[in-house]
Parts: structure tokens; C-alpha cells; sequence
């Protein structure tokens, strides 16, 4: 297992350093900040400040996150990991600055938080796309991923979900940015709009074995 601070670190500088693969050929290191709410922090699984984890009852697992999972499959990345249980995309927002510091590319990520909270779905888009615009302004390659699907808010807020993904969808279109198939890489076919039992940890968030899909089959570099 890749230790925690492979795992999740970034380099304060900022600077590119060089790794070598096995046939001797330098391979540049891809520093990723990983910008969102609770589905980037990890949770119930993993939260990135080890404070935050204890006052949720989180356990310290690092195989409770996508970025995880990622890294995994491309020895290429590290990650910054920027996730902040229950924050809303404004939230998110003003840690955008903090979080991109030295990095390569930015992963932008939320929504959830707002929708609960009874804010509306063209605002949530509207702060996406801002830090999306943000960080292309700051000369990163920027991503935004979906939300995910939702359990135990289904099928209330099934609809608002896939208003929100379709704006979000809109955005990548917009700004030529990938968008992060979040959504369809947990969706139950045989249950739609919901994950499978086995993807998710608590109804809210992914267990392992979904960040395990999110990080494998999602996250593509753009």
C-alpha cells in the first residue's frame, strides 16, 4: 500500500519533479488538486483534516477516496486533497485559491450540499462554472464531475441531480473541460438513480469499492 503521504501530497512549490519508469525514461510527475465537498474529502471513510475526521466519527482509511484509487492506476499523479464535508459551491469556492496552489490540474467537484440545503440548481451551476473559469484563468487544466447518485434522497432530489448534471454537462461543453462521468460509473442500472448497495457506504456517500470506481473508471486526465 502507497503511503499516506505519497498518497495525498503535493509539492509546495510547485515544480514538477522527475520520476523514472522502469525502462529508464523520465516520467513527469502530474500534481492534481482535488477541489470539492465531502465526496473528494473521502468520507465516512477518509477526511483529509485529521481533525474534521475525529469530530465526524470518520476513520483514517486512505482507501476511502477517489484520488486513492487514481493514483493507483497512474503512478504519474499526486493529489491534493481539498475536501471539505457539507460545504456548499460557494464554500468551495473561496478555497479555490488555497487548494490550486502549484498544481497542474484542478478537479472541480459539488453541488450536493446546495441542493439540500434549497439552493437552487442554476445557482450551484453558476458557481462551478466560475471556478472552473477560475482556474483556466490561472492557466490549470480544469475538470468538474458530476454529483453522484443519491440514496437516501431518492427520489426527492433525483430530479434536481440530473438538472444539475445536465448544467454540469453544459459546462464541459461551454469551457472544453472534461466532464468526470461520476454519476453513470455509480448508477445502479437496475435501480436508477440510486447506487448499489455495494458502492455506497451509508446511502450518502461512496464505500470503498465506489471510490474505487470513481478513481478507475472516472478520473481521466484531460
Amino acid at each position: 500500500m502507497v503511503g499516506l503521504a505519497a498518497v495525498l501530497s503535493l509539492a509546495a512549490c510547485g515544480e514538477a519533479s522527475q520520476q523514472t519508469t522502469p525502462t529508464g525514461t523520465p516520467s513527469r510527475t502530474i500534481f492534481v488538486a482535488a477541489l470539492g465537498d465531502s465526496i473528494t474529502a473521502g468520507s465516512p471513510g477518509y477526511d483529509p483534516s485529521h481533525g474534521n475526521a475525529k469530530l465526524l466519527g470518520s476513520a483514517e482509511n486512505v482507501q476511502s477516496q477517489w484520488e486513492y484509487w487514481a493514483q493507483q492506476a497512474d503512478q504519474r499523479l499526486r493529489f491534493r486533497n481539498c475536501g471539505v464535508f457539507g460545504e456548499r459551491t460557494d464554500e468551495i469556492a473561496r478555497r479555490l485559491f488555497a487548494c490550486e496552489r502549484g498544481a497542474d490540474v484542478l478537479v472541480v467537484q459539488g453541488g450536493i450540499n446546495d441542493l439540500a440545503q434549497g439552493r437552487a440548481v442554476s445557482e450551484a451551476a453558476a458557481n462551478l462554472d466560475a471556478m472552473v473559469k477560475r482556474g483556466e484563468s490561472l492557466g490549470l487544466k480544469v475538470e468538474i464531475a458530476q454529483l453522484i447518485p443519491w440514496n437516501n434522497g431518492y427520489p426527492e432530489y433525483a430530479g434536481k441531480i440530473g438538472a444539475l448534471n445536465r448544467l454540469i454537462d453544459r459546462i464541459g461543453r461551454a469551457r472544453h473541460v472534461r466532464v468526470l462521468p461520476f454519476y453513470s460509473v455509480l448508477d445502479d442500472p437496475a435501480h436508477p438513480g440510486r447506487m448499489k448497495n455495494a458502492w455506497t457506504a451509508d446511502g450518502d456517500h461512496p464505500s470503498i469499492d465506489g471510490y474505487r470506481r470513481l478513481g478507475e473508471l472516472a478520473f481521466r486526465l484531460p
